[in-house]
């Protein structure tokens, strides 16, 4: 079986701070629920939630000597809140779980397999 990642993508960091504790404890709820329903099902790979975008430090190795910064490697809108690695038989069964996932959290998911790994 072919492995995908199940990322969830949020807007901004105030997305996320301006959801009540109320509708937060809603939603960690539904995704402790699609996490059990991926275990049972045999597809559980690996999955997190990630720390907010201003705890990012990044690192470039390119030069001779690596540079590291504080914060995120570049300025935009929307970025990654956690995910999942599961195993599907195909991309349908991965949009499937995708479906779920979004459904539980209550936000995008972007579906995308691994390299090298034959359908």
């Amino acid at each position: 079986m072919k492995q995908y990642l199940l990322s969830v993508h949020h807007e901004s960091p105030e997305e996320v701070a301006n959801v009540s504790d109320e509708d937060m404890q809603r939603m960690f709820a539904q995704v402790d629920a699609f996490n059990t329903e991926v275990r049972q099902a045999g597809v559980w790979v690996f999955a997190g939630g990630l720390e907010d975008i201003d705890s990012a430090t990044v690192v470039d190795g390119r030069g001779a000597q690596a540079v590291i910064t504080d914060g995120p490697f570049s300025e935009t809108k929307e970025y990654l809140g956690g995910f999942w690695v599961i195993k599907a038989a195909d991309l349908d069964e991965a949009l499937e779980w995708a479906r779920k996932g979004s459904a539980a959290c209550e936000g995008r998911v972007e579906v995308r397999p691994f390299q090298g790994e034959a359908e």
